[in-house]
């Protein structure tokens, strides 16, 4: 499946005005803009969570840009990475990150491992994660940066995510990057009861809402939160 990011139809704050807010200040290093990026994306859009707050915080958002556009790593949307994907707004990645509400002895699953980042924001949060990405390029070089910057708790597999990963489940969170149509039967099934999955759904052209689903004993539930635009989920023929 085609991992890339979000671009949110309804952004509250700073990109309705059409104007991303940009590192681009020769004074900031990468920590004052990592907290300028909590303080004037995250906190002022409603991000409360502090553990996620931390996550974001600590991740170096600049290693998982490429090379030419690491002075615009905390801009206030998406930037390309290469293979035809994008790294998230850092909004969208905190939004998915508290909606998820992680507790340190989960195990999680994503779907769409694109540069590695989010993947190294809920590196902060769980005990470990698994994430599954379809494009080769894009998952050899997310190991190889993770590992590089110290997650053992992160294991990076190369694939199609429709299936999840049967071998590890059940997982007591899933998050997907890729808006389906509608929710893969397998990720649902691979849910712990007690589990929450968070998803973009909809079609491409129309608008898609982010999507929570949560598993009980008596089954499943679902609510839409707030309206999204994200690649398709795409599969392996």
């Amino acid at each position: 499946m085609q991992l890339s990011l979000a671009v949110p139809v309804l952004v509250v704050g700073a990109a309705l005005s059409g104007v991303f807010a940009v590192w681009q200040r020769t004074t900031d290093t990468p920590a004052e803009a990592r907290r300028a990026m909590i303080d004037e994306q995250l906190r002022t859009r409603g991000i409360s969570d502090p553990r996620v707050l931390a996550a974001m915080g600590a991740v170096p958002r600049e290693r998982f840009v490429p090379e030419h556009l690491v002075s615009r790593a905390y801009d206030d949307g998406p930037l390309p990475i290469g293979a035809g994907q994008t790294i998230s707004q850092p909004y969208i990645v905190a939004y998915m990150a508290e909606a998820l509400a992680i507790a340190p002895h989960h195990k999680v699953l994503e779907i769409g491992t694109g540069s590695g980042y989010h993947a190294a924001v809920l590196g902060q949060l769980a005990r470990e994660v698994y994430t599954i990405e379809i494009v080769p390029v894009l998952a050899s070089s997310a190991t190889a940066l993770l590992k590089q910057l110290g997650y053992t708790n992160i294991h990076v597999r190369e694939g199609d995510g429709y299936a999840g990963l049967p071998e590890h489940a059940p997982f007591d969170r899933i998050l997907v990057t890729a808006a389906p149509d509608q929710i893969p039967q397998p990720l649902i099934d691979q849910l712990a009861a007690g589990g929450r999955l968070v998803i973009p759904v909809g079609q491409q052209g129309v608008t898609q809402w982010m999507t929570i689903l949560e598993k009980t004993t008596k089954g499943v539930t679902q609510r839409q939160t707030i309206p999204v635009q994200f690649v398709p989920f795409t599969r392996r023929p």
